[in-house]
């Protein structure tokens, strides 16, 4: 089993493989590299990836693009108001209040969730490293926006999960560059050292991430992040795209702004332009044919001028790129290096803002469209057992402060930082809460997010009870950011204390560290919204005294027994006071209401995928049984023309008819055979090939021919030879008697009359009938002729007797002169 990392991008995405030799990219069903992030939708099936993108201008309104940017919003959002704009497909308000893209699919009209729309093509992507790898994929690590937040994480582990996927890990997508540039690197401090510094800017398509990374040998840890979701490569195009626009309309009296698919098609050649732009400071032309009205369009522009219209978009990388130094609390001259990856970080003024900002030049250590996808294929050989990868430990960041707010005993509200901005993920931390009835906690960031609704979500703690006497019980919650950057309550158990009849000293001890590395510090709040800190989180019952006495080294007691200062009598005292305190950890059933689908619409959803890719294997068989068909049909025509190879192999009516055949059968393809069953196209093919075959089987049999008959012939001379070496007496043969060379002359020359008949017979056969003798029949009659001959030619020699060795020496060794030899 393979073990795949993805990188979902905006435009694009890139699949990536653990393998014994490295890492390495896949590439998909057209041999690209890349898979374009499109869906589009026909009335037979679904079209995914490069071909839904080939189509796009042609099916604009059911080729569904940019639908990372929708997930796990709702449509009422301000930022997806923002993205309609940019869609020439319909996207319209579900009965839930989330978003639905409406297209047409086998005729009919459907409405699909971005979720479900992701889920498609993660399917594509799935089925690509699947065929390219020869094995079933199931574990995956998808990378993500360092930005996204609790809705749209969970939004694409349920897209990931409609798609057949088991997702080890949502990994930042600058998080996975820093473990590509960094689990390769043999010159990184040791562990006990200054860390490296390492900042990674990925200017993509549509969001500007940047990163600080502190790398240790074995080790990666993120300082900070900084982010603008809303900055990217597009916002460029589109900066371009309005310029020429207004160009045309001033010139031309053209506004592509009220033609979507001229628009569209502007987008596509101003994209092409500022690739270009990158490499050539010249003015450089735009020219598109038939853009509007039937009219071709002409332009120009140069880098300089282009950078001035896109002010703006740089400003504001500026700022992010400054933003990083500001969430690190590092200087420029503390940062070892820049490294840049993502597609526009390929424009030359990027280049100079970073150099401007770092005082150091961005660095192309990294492949800049596949350092992601190559992070998360190493992630998930480090989570997946079945592959071995080098140690390296990767500590990543929660981007924003997330803060717990509760109900709280007698009316009174508390609200704590449970995680500040930037602090260690994945973590966990443990709080006691005292209720006797159930409570519930909420979580909501306390920074500003792009996403409108700061709420993370809302827990409900049930079956909680008081003792029997009355009073509050000790509850422990387990707050966790998890291995995906979600923030959820993972558990909550009730602590229920009885005590022992038994005289003894007990001190309950609880540990709260629950990460892997033992870095949080838990909390204890009570009702009141009070928190108690320490390492260990103790809590003395009964003798809080012997609290103190517990704590005491184990050197510092045995140095008070041989002192003689040991306290016999408080501690016989305390023992009679302090009972032994029995703790029952009991589990309680939590309600949670956060974003993401529930489990009977995710089983619908998948239910629903399920079908889509019947109908589309369905319809690929289809299309393989009717290009196979047209095929045979315009290759076996082709053939039997004049002068072609299977001509003379048909008699002259008989192809007269078949040609016929096979022009009819072109014509009911493209008329009434257009869209038939696989079956009926099957049906047809087989009747066809029983006509076809048995030409082209002659025309075989007439180009091998010749070569069986030769082996025979050469068989035959081979043994005549070897018939005349024993008659001239050769050493070779003199063991044969009379008896069975005389046999082998007769199947000799029975053997060469059948030969010079099969020749002679071959030579006066028309081509066009079924040839007297096969391939195959010579060949047997060579192998019945040497099934004859072989053992008595090849017989063995008898052996002589070997005589006695020379005189030994004395200590029975043979003399040092003496040759030895063995006489056959």
């Amino acid at each position: 089993m393979s073990v795949i990392g993805i990188d979902f991008g905006n435009e694009s995405c890139y699949v990536a493989v653990a393998k014994a030799g490295g890492i390495e990219t896949i590439t998909n069903d057209y041999s690209l590299r890349g898979t374009p992030s499109c869906v589009a939708f026909s009335p037979k099936n679904r079209i995914l990836g490069v071909a839904a993108k080939n189509q796009m201008v042609t099916n604009m309104k059911n080729t569904v693009f940019g639908f990372k940017r929708l997930l796990g919003r709702k449509f009422s959002d301000p930022h997806v108001q923002k993205e309609l704009k940019h869609f020439p497909f319909k996207v319209e308000q579900r009965p839930d209040g989330g978003i639905g893209i409406r297209v047409n699919y086998l005729g009919e009209d459907n409405l699909f969730s971005p979720e479900q729309i992701t889920a498609m093509l993660f399917t594509k992507l799935k089925d690509c490293a699947t065929t390219a790898l020869q094995t079933q994929i199931n574990d995956c690590v998808i990378s993500v926006p360092s930005y996204f937040t609790n809705a749209e994480r969970s939004a694409l582990l349920d897209a990931a999960a409609i798609a057949g996927l088991n997702v080890l890990r949502l990994m930042n997508e600058t998080t996975a560059t820093a473990l590509a540039y960094g689990i390769y690197k043999q010159d990184l401090p040791a562990p006990e050292d200054k860390p490296r510094n390492v900042v990674f800017v990925d200017f993509g398509h549509s969001a500007l991430q940047v990163a600080a990374c502190a790398f240790n040998k074995g080790k990666l840890r993120v300082l900070a992040t900084s982010s603008d979701p809303n900055c990217g490569g597009r916002d460029i195009d589109m900066a371009m795209a309005e310029y020429f626009c207004q160009d045309f309309v001033t010139r031309l009296k053209l506004d592509a702004r009220k033609n979507q698919r001229a628009f569209l098609r502007l987008l596509q050649e101003v994209e092409k332009l500022k690739k270009q732009m990158s490499a050539n400071s010249t003015r450089l032309p735009l020219n598109i044919e038939c853009f509007m009205e039937e009219r071709d369009v002409s332009s120009d522009m140069q880098r300089q001028q282009m950078e001035q219209i896109c002010a703006d978009t740089f400003n504001r990388v500026e700022r992010t790129l400054r933003g990083i130094l500001h969430n690190a609390k590092l200087r420029p001259e503390d940062i070892h290096s820049v490294e840049i990856v993502g597609g526009s970080t390929r424009i030359p003024a990027v280049k100079a803002l970073i150099e401007q900002v770092f005082g150091k030049q961005g660095s192309t250590t990294l492949n800049q469209d596949e350092a992601v996808s190559r992070g998360c294929a190493l992630q998930c050989a480090m989570l997946s057992p079945a592959v071995r990868v080098r140690e390296f430990s990767v500590a990543d960041a929660q981007p924003y402060g997330v803060r717990l707010a509760w109900d709280a005993a007698r009316g009174e509200d508390g609200d704590m930082e449970v995680f500040p901005a930037f602090h260690a993920a994945p973590f966990s931390k443990m709080l006691t809460f005292y209720r006797r009835e159930p409570f519930s906690v909420s979580a909501y960031y306390s920074d500003q997010v792009p996403y409108p609704d700061t709420l993370i979500g809302q827990w409900n703690i049930k079956d909680v009870q008081p003792t029997a006497e009355g009073e509050s019980q000790k509850v422990k919650l387990k707050v966790r950011v998890n291995i995906h950057g979600i923030i959820t309550v993972a558990s909550a158990s009730l602590l229920e204390k009885k005590q022992d009849s038994a005289q003894n000293e007990n001190v309950e001890m609880e540990n709260a560290n629950e990460n892997a590395q033992a870095q949080e510090a838990p909390m204890e709040t009570n009702g009141s919204g009070q928190e108690q800190n320490g390492l260990d989180n103790q809590e003395v019952r009964e003798g809080g005294g012997e609290g103190e006495q517990h704590r005491q080294s184990w050197t510092q007691r045995v140095g008070q027994w041989f002192s003689g200062d040991n306290n016999d009598d408080k501690k016989d005292k305390s023992k009679d006071k302090t009972k032994k305190v029995l703790v029952k950890t009991i589990e309680l059933p939590i309600e949670s209401r956060t974003h993401g689908f529930a489990q009977h619409e995710l089983n619908t959803y998948m239910e629903q995928e399920g079908k889509m890719q019947a109908q589309d294997r369905q319809e690929k068989e289809r299309a393989d049984a009717r290009n196979a068909l047209e095929e045979y049909v315009y290759e076996l025509r082709g053939k039997l023309s004049e002068g072609e190879v299977l001509h003379d192999f048909v008699a002259e009516d008989q192809r007269n008819k078949l040609v016929n055949t096979l022009d009819a059968l072109e014509q009911w393809l493209y008329d009434e055979g257009e869209d038939q069953n696989r079956q009926v196209y099957s049906d047809k093919l087989s009747e066809l090939k029983t006509e076809g075959e048995p030409i082209k089987q002659r025309r075989l049999e007439f180009e091998l021919r010749p070569g069986a008959l030769d082996d025979f012939a050469l068989a035959i001379q081979l043994t005549n030879k070897a018939i005349d070496l024993y008659r001239s007496g050769d050493a070779k043969y003199c063991h044969l008697s009379e008896a069975d060379i005389q046999k082998v002359c007769e199947a000799c020359g029975n053997a060469l009359q059948w030969l010079e008949a099969a020749r002679g017979a071959l030579a006066h056969a028309p081509r066009h009938v079924q040839p007297p003798h096969t391939t195959q029949q010579i060949r047997q009659e060579r192998q019945n002729f040497e099934s004859i001959v072989n053992p008595i030619l090849n017989k063995p020699k008898p052996k002589e007797k070997t005589p006695p060795p020379a005189n030994p020496t004395g200590d029975g060794q043979p003399e040092p002169n003496q040759e030895q030899m063995d006489v056959e």
